[in-house]
């Protein structure tokens, strides 16, 4: 019976034996296999082309990558052809800025020499707009605000001399940067106010948004240095009707909109702001069926027509103001009303070009795209491109 029962189990002994000898050889004969179609593939060459010019169809996305915040992009598309052109590194939470003479584009971010630990450093990256090449960086203190894209949190003054930069630490500041001499110059304290303001109207001024409803005006002398701050009287009641920080502007007057939906305005042509009687571009019935806006960049503004394209969406709640536009309504400002309804394309943000045939651009949420709408055919969808980032709240347009 042993010899028996030991005859067959040395065959699969021994067949498993010559398998582990082939696999050895049958691996070869594929690699090389693999290394011959190799040699007969031509090499792959690298190319890097000029980028066209800049016009006002150009868009620079943010995105703030929250599956890996320590490597945020600044996406540049061209909206007309709907074609990625590049992208800018922005870092921990990094928020971007155009000149005013649309040569640069400044990049505020936050690095750390182990990525999530370690020592932070901040600084304002500089990069040429035609090219996107980088220039130069300017280190200042480690307190720019850690937050998502919003226009506001990093402005250019007037005469394109200084960069203000909203901190939070929590306390709330904002540091000066000289960008002709490269340097930081200046930090002062802005307690209960958010976000900032430049206006042509003076080089040595910014305006902030403070909690009680009003704001707060910061001056300073020609090297940066802050000589004084005034509070204004309220512009809104922050208890009974906020503003959302998104702004636009026709001149120097600001336009602001609530989460109630009414329209707000600042002219800030002045020392002290002067703040125009709200309106509302909710009806009765409007409100009764729950309509307000919604979403981060969630309005824009066509000067020349002076049309004010808001996201809407129905049923809103306590909590729903950051909620993607299920449609987008178009405002007479000089009428104070309603003139037009269109789909909302999901829209979290949206911006328009300012020229003679003017493109409103909005932020897909959904299908994390850009998509082109015609004014005047209602907001006709003409062109879109989807996927273009992961998590963007914020673009704008070379203007």
């Amino acid at each position: 019976m042993n010899d028996a029962s030991s005859t067959p189990a040395r065959a699969p002994r021994e067949a498993g034996r010559r398998s582990r000898r082939l696999i050895p050889l049958l691996l070869a004969a594929t690699l090389g296999a693999g290394a011959a179609v190799a040699e007969d593939l031509p090499p792959e060459t690298l190319t890097v082309a000029p980028l066209p010019p800049a016009d006002e169809n150009r868009l620079y996305i943010s995105d703030v990558a929250f599956r890996h915040m320590v490597d945020g992009r600044l996406h540049v598309v061209d909206g007309r052809k709907m074609k990625y052109l590049g992208l800018l590194p922005t870092g921990f939470g990094g928020q971007s800025v155009l000149s005013p003479d649309k040569r640069s584009i400044y990049v505020v971010s936050t690095y750390y020499p182990r990525l999530t630990r370690g020592e932070r450093t901040d600084v304002v990256s500089i990069y040429d707009a035609d090219t996107l090449a980088y220039r130069s960086e300017i280190v200042i203190p480690p307190r720019h605000a850690q937050s998502l894209n919003y226009r506001g949190i990093i402005a250019v003054s007037a005469d394109g001399r200084f960069l203000y930069v909203q901190n939070a630490t929590p306390a709330t500041s904002v540091s000066i940067v000289d960008l002709q001499a490269g340097k930081f110059v200046a930090e002062t304290q802005t307690p209960g106010c958010w976000g900032i303001f430049a206006t042509a109207a003076s080089s040595q001024r910014f305006r902030t948004l403070c909690s009680d409803g009003g704001m707060l005006t910061v001056s300073h002398d020609g090297q940066g240095q802050p000589t004084g701050q005034k509070r204004s009287a309220r512009m809104f009641d922050p208890d009974a009707d906020p503003v959302f920080l998104h702004s636009e502007r026709i001149g120097d007057t600001l336009y602001f909109v609530s989460f109630n939906g009414n329209v707000y305005t600042a002219d800030l042509s002045g020392e002290a702001p002067a703040f125009g009687k709200p309106w509302p571009i909710v009806s009765a019935a409007d409100a009764k069926a729950g309509w307000k806006p919604g979403g981060y960049q969630l309005f824009t503004l066509h000067a020349a027509t002076q049309r004010l394209y808001v996201g809407m969406h129905p049923r809103s709640r306590e909590g729903s103001h950051k909620t993607p536009a299920a449609e987008i309504w178009t405002i007479d400002l000089a009428q104070h009303k309603r003139v037009a309804r269109a789909p909302g394309q999901n829209a979290l943000a949206v911006t328009i070009t300012q020229g003679s045939q003017p493109v409103i651009y909005a932020l897909d949420a959904a299908k994390a795209g850009v998509v082109a709408l015609d004014p005047a055919r209602n907001l006709k969808q003409v062109a879109r491109m989807d996927s273009v980032s992961e998590n963007s709240v914020q673009l704008e347009a070379h203007q």
